[in-house]
């Protein structure tokens, strides 16, 4: 018995010293592991990466285009998350087991030195660095809780073109454009700019007012013709808008809204018939210096409200907003004055003109309240974050008629058609619209005088006015596109939109400068309107319209090579005309130029429009011709 418990401690011994050799082992390789230095992590756990935080896409070409001071694009469409596999690092604090890392210098031309990381033979420089140093682009994004680094060549994205194109339809992107509210909108006028004497028309002119080169607001045709155009495009691609009526003076239909006016001691409110309008409105008469007549609203969901209105007196219609700012009430006062915009003590006030005969106003209460909380002195429109969360009530005041008060999600074809009528209106007799204020192109160009045409205007203006026509075949419309063509004929220096490249190629000028200064983007706009006017107008009336549509495309077809680079595109040709360095189109001007020739290629067959199209598009992937 004793030898047997001897052999069982001894055998029992071996395994214990089998076990603690092995445990001994497992720590120190743990041990040695966790002593390698890992790379630099913040208090989540997370890698860090400086200088993550990128920049939003760019402004639209050419005032809008897009805007800012150099106009924003916004070609780009969101574009559909995907779901990712685990990578090292991130908020789950997944590990790279096993990798040291060591900091090194990075000499960079022999001018300057970045701290760098190593492992083994692979360098890691900062992407806050390569970030400036390539312009290029990266952020950190999370996808069912891990995180990834996405890295791209540009910010900028080209759009799927839902059909081949055509007079009637969809403009480019257009659909995803927001002209009033880039920040260099000053606000949307309710006063119209008229420089020509017309008899007022039944719809208020409501426009937008640029900054784009100045802080005082200007009208500028480009932008005028972009946002008649976004909305066109948007009325074809949303669906049908929600409209909630709570004011019509007739018998209402069951289920909408009855009117439930307040009306205060010394004030009326009574409906009567208007025999021009073969209708009942509703008439007011209550004192300025009263509290008002009011409606009550109560909409919570949609802020664009319209109302037909005629005045008697001088007077307002004003609307209160519950704000998301504290819950504090804004009211958004609509005046016949001329005063463009005001605001002061919670109050944003709009001038709309005397509105002496019957008129429509419709208003985006988001972009005017908006618009009136950051109003400043200089180009840009201040940035807020305040937000309508209820239309509270209409106040009425002086005497007057009002009638089909209404809120609705959005009002497209109102926007649109008050783009349609105030280029009909403020066209001038040479068939352009001049631009009233100084421009400056660049070093070596002669600045531009207030009242320049520009191709790109008349050509976006003629897309516009030639769907109002199709739309409602008011020959109005057609007469003004028509006209539109005569300063295509003009050179620069005859107060015109022409240019001649090599004493060749006709050119038609978005800026018309001394020296000609040749824009791509602006030239393809001009274009585009060529075309929409001939295919519409016909082969009779169209006829000049064909010729210059004809020679455009020549020249465009035998200069495209010039713009380039072999890994992007140039916006203008001042390399060319002035020996300067060339001016490299950004990121969403190339995307624009992109845009343009997809747009181009489906009404032209030419094989050059598909192969530039083709290949400038992989320019924003990274490609780049091949070297010698």
């Amino acid at each position: 018995m004793r030898c047997l418990a001897a052999r069982v401690n001894y055998k029992t011994l071996i395994v214990i010293c089998v076990l603690f050799t092995l445990v001994t082992l497992l720590l120190w390789n743990r041990c040695s592991s966790d002593r390698a230095a890992p790379f630099p992590r913040d208090a989540n756990g997370a890698f860090r990466a400086e200088g993550l935080e990128k920049r939003a896409a760019a402004s639209e070409s050419d005032g809008d285009v897009n805007g800012p001071a150099k106009q924003q694009s916004e070609e780009a469409s969101p574009q559909e998350q995907q779901k990712a596999p685990p990578v090292v690092g991130g908020l789950n604090g997944n590990k790279a087991p096993g990798l040291k890392y060591e900091e090194i210098d990075c000499l960079v031309n022999e001018e300057y030195t970045v701290k760098g990381r190593r492992e083994g033979a692979e360098v890691f420089l900062p992407f806050s660095w390569v970030e400036k140093y390539f312009e290029v682009y990266g952020k950190i994004a999370q996808y069912d809780g891990y995180d990834r680094f996405e890295f791209s060549h540009s910010y900028s994205k080209v759009y799927a073109q839902r059909a081949p194109y055509h007079p009637d339809g969809v403009f480019m992107s257009f659909e995803g454009y927001n002209v009033e509210v880039r920040d260099r909108v000053k606000c949307i006028s309710g006063v119209e700019g008229q420089r020509f004497s017309f008899s007022p028309g039944p719809a208020s002119l409501c426009v937008p007012l640029s900054t784009q080169w100045g802080p005082q607001g200007y009208f500028y045709p480009i932008q005028i013709a972009q946002y008649g155009l976004s909305h066109y495009s948007k009325n074809l691609t949303e669906k049908p808008p929600h409209v909630e009526v709570y004011e019509t003076a007739e018998e209402r239909d069951q289920g909408s809204r009855p009117g439930e006016w307040t009306v205060p001691k010394g004030c009326s409110i009574t409906t009567v018939p208007d025999k021009s309008r073969f209708t009942n409105v509703k008439q007011f008469a209550v004192p300025e210096n009263s509290e008002g007549a009011s409606l009550q609203l109560g909409n919570s969901r949609d802020f664009i409200i319209s109302f037909d209105l005629k005045f008697v007196t001088n007077g307002s219609v004003s609307v209160v907003l519950e704000t998301t700012e504290k819950n504090q009430l804004f009211t958004v006062h609509y005046v016949t004055s001329s005063q463009l915009i005001a605001f002061k003590d919670k109050s944003i006030t709009y001038g709309i003109g005397p509105r002496t005969s019957w008129s429509t106003l419709t208003r985006d209460l988001v972009t005017d309240l908006r618009k009136g909380v950051g109003l400043s002195n200089t180009k840009a429109v201040k940035q807020t974050k305040i937000m309508p969360k209820r239309v509270v009530r209409l106040v009425a005041k002086g005497k007057g008629f009002i009638d089909n008060v209404t809120i609705s999600t959005t009002a497209h074809m109102a926007a649109f058609f008050a783009a349609s009528d105030w280029l009909v209106r403020n066209q001038d007799e040479k068939g352009g619209w001049p631009i009233m204020v100084t421009r400056k192109l660049g070093e070596g160009f002669k600045s531009l005088d207030p009242g320049w045409y520009s191709a790109m205007a008349q050509g976006q203006a003629i897309s516009t006015l030639v769907r109002a026509y199709l739309l409602t075949k008011d020959h109005a419309f057609l007469s003004s596109a028509l006209r539109a063509t005569a300063p295509y004929k003009l050179l620069s220096e005859q107060h015109g939109v022409k240019a001649v490249f090599m004493n060749r190629h006709d050119w038609y000028e978005e800026y018309p400068t001394s020296p000609s200064s040749f824009v791509l983007n602006g030239f393809m706009y001009s274009l585009i309107g060529l075309y929409d006017l001939k295919e519409t107008a016909g082969e009779k009336l169209g006829r000049e319209a064909k010729l210059l549509y004809d020679r455009g495309m020549e020249s465009l077809k035998a200069m495209l090579p010039l713009y380039d680079t072999g890994s992007g595109t140039i916006y203008d040709l001042r390399h060319f005309v002035l020996g300067s360095s060339p001016n490299l189109a950004r990121w969403d001007y190339h995307t624009t130029h992109i845009n343009q020739l997809q747009l181009i290629s489906t009404i032209d067959e030419s094989s050059v429009f598909k192969e530039f199209f083709k290949r400038w598009k992989s320019y924003l992937k990274g490609s780049r011709a091949k070297h010698n």
